[in-house]
């Protein structure tokens, strides 16, 4: 007679054996539709797990995130079974779980095409209306590899030769098609539908260029046709949004495939931006007590052996280069220099807290096929900052880095985050006292800010814990950007001390932190976050004077020449062009505004104001407008919404 608890408390008793599914309908109709699987005692299970004794229960939904994750690893298997379906022969490897949706590699002589695509989506429909009960069984590693052995799956094989020889192994059926997993799944296909297959590419056999070459093809489902056409939509805003066309499109920079790839070329418009948001980045620095530092690009090898590098993090260097028989190495990081800045003397606990920043460019190797755009590169400048402080201090720092952290995002126009605090892993650096000082500080800082946060249990560096903050863009996706680390590690391993208070010498601790991440990658985010719209203050080109014919040029260059002496970036277009293809080419330049100037214009002193959403702002004197823009470029306001 099982006792089984629910996540309420509350408490429900069966006279004999339930399977989850029977114990959700128990509870409401509802639920058991909206049911994907259950936890056990913590423990991920299918609904047709059953419940023999007494457990606590908590059923999952297709609405949760967990549910998500069954949903999308359910329809890999749809879709693998839909494409042995279509196309005997064709081997399956491995199907999981991505954000928004999911993969599956097949080992396959033809290509697939986007036709292909089609067809294979209209077969998994078929098998969801076959609504195929989907069930699991579990069987001996000999049994598992005998099965796939005459079913033809050499890569199924392979994998399960890699598991110790007594392990058992679950197999899932679903009508004729069984699939190597551990679970859980959903009850019945008939329980997925919300799903879109995207695209097709190729991978290689466990990620290794000397393996075959498969075909990988992603796909994307949801809980609900809702959900489903709202990330759709999500997708095709960000197709329009995308930074790599944008950024050709207003020459703002460019990936030279002569130079090589990942290594970003910042043309004149993108550089006056990158200007304007170091200048930004520096001022607002510089005011919270930072003092600003310049490192070199590279350091000898032993540098990186100190810091650990070497050992934990060499596949992401490029090769040392040798000069003079001395091994000298490209740096992936910036804190080794600033340790080696702190330790050029002897520091007392007076001198604490140092609060370190620099735009620090660093290389990093990273796969060709792994680059893209100005999101994942080679060479790039991180906003990079250390604060050396006291363990007494480390509330109060965190506390003005949230601070600093928000000031800017929220200045850029990003006030909308997913914040995480991670937690001591199994495996770590530093004592017990230090672990909790230090994370109940960030616990503190992060309440006394008002933000709100979700703990991720053991998810902390092994050097310490950390805080992760995500912002979300104008069509709601969500980026990584700024992170807050507490590091027991290196100071232990370049040997770093102060003077304590009574004499004695003690390491300090070290907080790591970036708040763009870095500058291309944040670049690439404004760029789609404004859909190259750039507020007045990060325009490349402000205002954009237009003379209605060449009897109007002498007017229109002192117009342009009084508002660039208020220090805005102004052009003038002197084509000979008619006025309506003017303001065309400089709408989609995305230039905030344009100032029409004719025979009225110049008669009067004044400039028609038109902003690139096509508003007519009326006439103004050149003097008020130019004290209204220099208004709205101090204040960096993110909108064009028109003040003057």
């Amino acid at each position: 007679m099982p006792d089984i608890q629910l996540p309420d408390g509350s408490h429900r008793q069966f006279p004999e054996p339930v399977s989850g599914l029977e114990l959700a309908r128990t509870i409401g109709s509802g639920l058991a539709k909206a049911a994907v699987a259950m936890r056990v005692d913590g423990a991920l299970k299918d609904l047709s797990t059953v419940l023999d004794q007494d457990v606590a229960v908590a059923i999952i939904t297709k609405d949760s995130p967990e549910g998500l994750e069954v949903i999308r690893h359910s329809t890999a298997h749809l879709m693998a079974q839909a494409v042995q379906s279509l196309f005997p022969g064709v081997q399956v490897t491995i199907g999981p779980v991505i954000e928004n949706g999911f993969y599956y590699d097949f080992a396959a002589e033809r290509s697939f095409t986007q036709d292909d695509l089609v067809a294979i989506e209209g077969r998994m429909r078929e098998l969801v209306k076959e609504n195929l009960v989907v069930h699991r069984e579990i069987v001996s590693r000999d049994t598992a590899m005998t099965r796939f052995e005459n079913m033809g799956e050499d890569y199924k094989v392979q994998i399960i030769r890699d598991i110790p020889a007594t392990e058992t192994l679950s197999l899932y059926h679903q009508g004729d098609f069984v699939d190597l997993c551990r679970g859980p799944h959903v009850p019945s296909t008939g329980s997925l539908g919300a799903f879109k297959l995207q695209r097709v590419a190729g991978a290689y056999w466990r990620g290794d260029s000397r393996n075959p070459m498969l075909q990988r093809i992603y796909g994307t489902a949801w809980g609900s046709q809702k959900d489903l056409d709202a990330y759709l939509q999500q997708l095709a805003e960000a197709e329009k949004r995308d930074h790599r066309r944008i950024g050709t499109e207003l020459e703002l920079f460019s990936i030279q495939e002569d130079a090589g790839g990942g290594l970003v070329f910042w043309h004149p418009m993108g550089a006056r931006i990158r200007r304007v948001i170091e200048d930004f980045w520096r001022s607002a620095h510089v005011e919270g007590g930072y003092e600003l530092l310049f490192t070199p690009h590279i350091a000898h090898e032993q540098l990186w052996h100190t810091s650990g590098h070497k050992d934990f993090y060499a596949e992401s260097m490029f090769d040392p280069m040798q000069d003079e028989g001395q091994p000298y190495q490209l740096k992936p990081m910036n804190c080794p220099f600033h340790i080696l800045i702190y330790k050029d003397k002897l520091r007392s606990y007076r001198d604490l807290p140092l609060r370190w920043a620099e735009l620090g460019t660093v290389y990093r190797h990273e796969m060709s096929g792994a680059l893209h755009g100005l999101m994942r590169v080679r060479g790039f400048t991180q906003d990079d900052a250390h604060v050396f402080c006291r363990p007494d201090q480390i509330e109060a720092e965190i506390g003005e880095v949230l601070t600093l952290v928000q000031k800017i995002l929220g200045t850029f126009g990003f006030d909308r985050y997913e914040i995480n605090l991670s937690t001591r892993p199994e495996h770590s650096v530093g004592s017990d006292a230090i672990w909790e000082t230090a994370t109940h500080a960030l616990r503190v800082a992060l309440e006394r800010a008002g933000l709100e946060y979700q703990v991720d249990e053991g998810g902390g560096a092994f050097y310490g814990p950390k805080i992760d903050l995500k912002i979300q863009d104008a069509i709601g996706r969500k980026w990584q950007c700024s992170t807050i680390q507490l590091d027991f590690n290196l100071p232990e391993r370049f040997g770093m001390e102060y003077v304590a208070e009574d004499g004695t010498r003690q390491v300090p601790i070290m907080v790591h932190r970036a708040i763009f991440g870095s500058v291309e990658r944040f670049f690439g985010v404004l760029i789609e976050h404004y859909e190259g719209k750039f507020p007045l203050w990060l325009a490349p080109v402000q205002v954009a004077v237009l003379p209605i014919s060449e009897h109007f040029v002498a007017y229109a260059e002192s117009v342009t020449a009084a508002l660039t002496k208020l220090g805005l970036r102004v052009e003038t277009d002197l084509r000979n062009e008619k006025i309506g293809y003017k303001i065309r080419a400089h709408t989609l330049r995305r230039v905030p505004y344009m100032l029409v100037v004719g025979e009225r214009e110049q008669e009067a002193g004044t400039v028609a104001l038109r902003d690139r959403n096509g508003q007519d702002l009326g006439s103004h004197s050149v003097a008020a407008l130019g004290a209204a823009l220099q208004k709205m470029v101090e204040e960096r306001q993110n909108t064009l919404e028109w003040q003057g």
